[in-house]
């Protein structure tokens, strides 16, 4: 419920503030944030772009000047966050005015230069991409309307997808082979992957060059017999145009997945046998030439297999098997040593942590150890037999960045202690740049040592902080709550004149999907901007992480199996009464919204807490996980030929009747993730059962309601008269709405 766009990006999210900020008191000023100010940018923070580490202390960025709209490719050093060189300037290319993605080949001199993108799915597009020699100034037409060019790491050959087909092409005499010929839309795929891969699994090239360059693995996606879903697309045009695609909803058929080994030498392909397995959710080359390192699961997910693949013999060895009762998750952190041996992250002991393991993968140590949890693994460093990674050691709301040796032994903490740290390596791993806010300080941008000395701050969005203690704000109280027997983490903002002795409405938000967390100790997001405007306006707003939420270990977030929507709405459910018997809550008030799997829990929580509950907001909710797809749904219900009542049970379609309170339905009829579906299914069920609710539809929106001027705007401004006029109808009436 979730581009590798050519450029290995590295999200800068991370750390460094000067300690006594993180102490200072919490200020608020007079001016009242508007709805316009929050959606017109007003309080965005300055980010860094995103970068590109290269060999050696160097990483380079995309950047357009704002003037002459010129785009450069430039190299810094990390020691001195210096500019080295400029490597091309659209300038200087002919036929060419400009691109808006690059890649760099292994040795860093030639470069793959991409525009005029064009979406698939939510996450993949099409586009022109060229190569360019930064020696000689050559540029050269790869294709166009092509997927994912890569170089093959000799430098010699471009490897890329068109028209759901494989082709190669020699740079030296601009052949191109095509690897594939089977590609058709709508039933075969070759070297990327179908939209529940995409979207579930979370990539797009499902191709691979060897580190010889003498093979390229790859998947085939033969979605045929996938159950197709259309769209209508209102656009702009007299006459409406459709957009069709396999979708496979959970229970459904999904796409036939297989591994294939094209040799280029041989020019042929031959497939890979895997045993029994219904997905393929990674491909990856150890560091030995011809071993691809190939990982399967099962339907339910439970049961996955490392395979070692012998590229010269296209044969398969079981390295590695791991089986949950619920499921295992799957992720990127997978590294291989000089002695093949490799670093491989579980859940197996109850919490995610790093383990080691030999190269027949028999268990060598496990290296972190807890009831904590590893939330990213960055990287090892073979000389210093050093592991870096993320982890919330200090308090399951903060993000803290350490080191570790191979060993287990030597742990450091690399950054701040409390907040959220988030660490961008240099390829070598001798610096990172960390990324760090809470909820009372912005994002501070720093250049730190692989030692964790902080050595310089780059971005500290000072004159953001000092901007918003102009606005009458609310700080986040954060802590915990007793629930059905478990201390759930928890915020609360109030009003800045907020006076024990009055009673206040209450407007709870939340997500509450598995392994997700909305009670984290970060800066502001926009809906935090929201929820403060709100309860300027005289309304408490609450966020409660219940049971099936992540960072707390595999039982608490696993508990949820087979029952999605049963524990987490019990949870909030329960934290609504618990938060009413509070002497300045408004037990006749309460309301609660969401987005996504938040605006399911939100509309299950209005039916099923029907005594509790006034009002609710559901935003592109799902209703029925039946209508959902398969990899995300099934990894937590299983089918619904299996589980029956557990789709049923907790389907806010089958409670239309118990509808009490106000409710607002949002979607966007261009959604291709969580389809319209939903909402058209729980209006005719609120029909039937003659239950009077309000309905915000958004043509041609996909998830996010984003598209178009003044669409977020219009959403939110919908939304805070919802709550103004059912939830806070004892406001003051001198309090003005502003948009």
């Amino acid at each position: 419920m979730k581009k590798s766009i050519i450029i290995t990006t590295i999200s800068l999210f991370i750390s460094c503030v000067a300690i006594s900020q993180t102490t200072s008191s919490y200020k608020t000023g007079t001016k009242e944030i508007t709805l316009k100010e929050i959606w017109n940018g007003t309080f965005s923070s300055e980010r860094m772009n995103a970068l590109n580490s290269m060999n050696g202390d160097f990483y380079s960025l995309l950047n357009t000047d704002k003037e002459t709209k010129l785009t450069t490719v430039d190299v810094y050093s990390y020691k001195t966050l210096e500019k080295i060189k400029t490597v091309v300037n659209s300038q200087d290319l002919k036929n060419l005015d400009g691109f808006s993605s690059y890649s760099f080949n292994n040795d860093e001199t030639k470069l793959i230069l991409g525009t005029d993108f064009n979406p698939v799915y939510r996450h993949s597009f099409t586009g022109t991409f060229y190569a360019y020699d930064i020696a000689s100034k050559k540029l050269s037409l790869i294709g166009k309307e092509i997927q994912e060019p890569t170089f093959s790491p000799d430098n010699l050959k471009i490897a890329y997808a068109k028209d759901n087909n494989l082709f190669v092409k020699n740079l030296a005499t601009n052949a191109i082979t095509q690897i594939t010929k089977d590609g058709k839309k709508n039933h075969i795929i070759n070297g990327t992957t179908d939209w529940v891969y995409e979207e579930e699994f979370a990539f797009v090239k499902a191709f691979k060059w060897s580190n010889d360059s003498n093979f390229i693995a790859f998947l085939r996606f033969d979605e045929t017999t996938v159950p197709t879903f259309s769209m209508d697309i209102v656009g702009k045009e007299n006459y409406p145009t459709q957009e069709v695609f396999k979708y496979p909803k959970a229970g459904e058929k999904n796409a036939t997945v297989s591994l294939h080994m094209y040799t280029i030498n041989a020019g042929n392909s031959k497939k890979i046998s895997l045993g029994n397995y219904e997905y393929i959710p990674r491909i990856k080359w150890s560091n030995e030439d011809n071993i691809l390192i190939a990982t399967t699961l099962n339907r339910h997910q439970n049961d996955l297999k490392l395979f070692k693949v012998n590229a010269s013999r296209t044969s398969s060895t079981l390295l590695l098997n791991e089986k949950d009762n619920a499921y295992v998750d799957i992720h990127d952190n997978l590294t291989f040593l000089n002695d093949h041996s490799f670093i491989w992250t579980s859940e197996k002991d109850g919490y995610n942590h790093i383990y080691h393991y030999s190269s027949t993968g028999k268990l060598i140590n496990q290296i972190t150890k807890g009831n904590w949890e590893v939330t990213k693994y960055y990287g090892f460093n073979k000389d210093k037999k050093t592991i870096y990674y993320q982890s919330v050691e200090n308090g399951s709301v903060n993000r803290g960045v350490y080191s570790i040796g191979l060993d287990g032994k030597n742990k450091q903490l690399l950054s701040n202690e409390s907040g959220q740290n988030s660490a961008a390596f240099s390829k070598n791993l001798h610096y990172f740049i960390n990324t760090y806010s809470s909820t009372e300080i912005p994002p501070i941008y720093a250049l730190y040592s692989g030692e964790g000395e902080m050595l310089k701050v780059i971005k500290d969005n000072a004159s953001l902080k000092e901007k918003m203690s102009e606005y009458k704000m609310s700080p986040k109280e954060f802590s915990t709550i007793n629930i059905n027997g478990n201390d759930l983490n928890m915020w609360m903002i109030k009003p800045a004149n907020f006076d024990d002795n009055k009673k206040y409405p209450l407007l709870m938000f939340q997500y509450s999907g598995p392994g997700s967390q909305q009670v984290g100790n970060r800066w502001n997001g926009s809906n935090d901007y929201w929820h403060n405007m709100l309860a300027q306006t005289g309304i408490i707003v609450v966020c409660v992480d219940g049971r099936g939420t992540g960072l707390k270990g595999r039982d608490f977030k696993k508990v949820t199996q087979k029952e999605l929507g049963k524990y987490e709405v019990d949870d909030q459910i329960a934290a609504a009464k618990k938060l009413a018997a509070r002497s300045y809550i408004d037990n006749n008030n309460i309301g609660i919204w969401g987005w996504s799997y938040g605006g399911f829990m939100s509309t299950n929580c209005l039916l099923k807490g029907n005594d509790i509950f006034t009002t609710a907001i559901a935003v592109a909710p799902v209703t029925s996980w039946r209508f959902y797809d398969s990899v995300y749904t099934e990894r937590y219900m299983q089918t619904p030929q299996e589980n029956a009542s557990g789709y049923d049970d907790n389907s806010p379609i089958n409670y239309a009747d118990k509808l009490k309170g106000k409710y607002l339905l949002v979607h966007g009829t261009g959604d291709d993730n969580v389809h319209v579906q939903n909402t058209y299914r729980m209006v005719n069920a609120l029909v039937t059962a003659n239950k009077q609710f309000d309905l915000a539809i958004f043509p041609d929106r996909t998830h996010g309601i984003y598209e178009g001027r003044g669409t977020r705007l219009n959403l939110y401004t919908k939304m805070t008269n919802f709550i103004q006029e059912n939830l806070n109808k004892n406001k003051d009436k001198s309090i003005e709405i502003k948009g």
